[in-house]
């Protein structure tokens, strides 16, 4: 069994809405998509690379909106310090990978190094955070916490913003009009062809 489908499998035995079920889901397309691209040439790669970039830049985002002030309650400010300071540096990689031509060995080299660094960040959430805040948040507020979780998701930037990541309070403060602008670029790429 891989991680992705470990993931899954812990994701189902949590309650429908489950903060932690979501992230774990998540998780899991996150290494699928990784899968995706590595795998693809052409527009296929550009496409599996937008859709992986996209899901990255709004899953930190509502992480660090929602899940990081519980996690410094719950297991401690370092901790959550340190995910966020991890996030922030995925946030200025993942910027430089969106510059990158898919094409290049360059940028198969940096995602390669990329995926590796996002594959040790879930884990140590999985592994270090996710109990904590499981633990520490009844089954009331652990759907809650998702609910405001999806919802945070759908304002928070498609795209990287390295100048507000890793900082809860950042996000709050630039990531709604990031994300007005960044919604904009991608309907009109799409409608364009970009």
């Amino acid at each position: 069994m891989n991680k992705a489908e470990m993931e899954r499998k812990e994701a189902a035995r949590l309650p429908e809405g489950d903060v932690v079920a979501i992230l774990l889901e998540q998780h899991a397309r996150i290494r699928d998509l990784f899968e995706d691209v590595k795998a693809s040439e052409g527009v296929h790669k550009q496409q599996a690379f937008d859709e992986l970039r996209a899901l990255l830049a709004v899953h930190e985002t509502a992480e660090e909106m929602i899940v990081r002030p519980v996690a410094q309650d719950t297991v401690g400010k370092k901790e959550a310090e340190a995910r966020n300071h991890e996030e922030e540096e995925a946030n200025k990689v993942l910027a430089r990978l969106e510059k990158m031509d898919v094409a290049s060995p360059e940028f198969d080299a940096l995602l390669r190094e990329f995926e590796q660094s996002v594959s040790d960040h879930a884990e140590r959430e999985e592994r270090e955070e996710f109990p904590g805040v499981h633990s520490g948040r009844s089954e009331e507020q652990l759907r809650s916490m998702g609910t405001r979780l999806r919802a945070a998701e759908k304002v928070a930037p498609t795209h990287p913003h390295p100048s507000a990541a890793g900082s809860p309070a950042a996000q709050w403060a630039v990531g709604p009009f990031a994300s007005l602008v960044d919604r904009t670029r991608d309907a009109i790429n799409a409608a364009t062809g970009g």
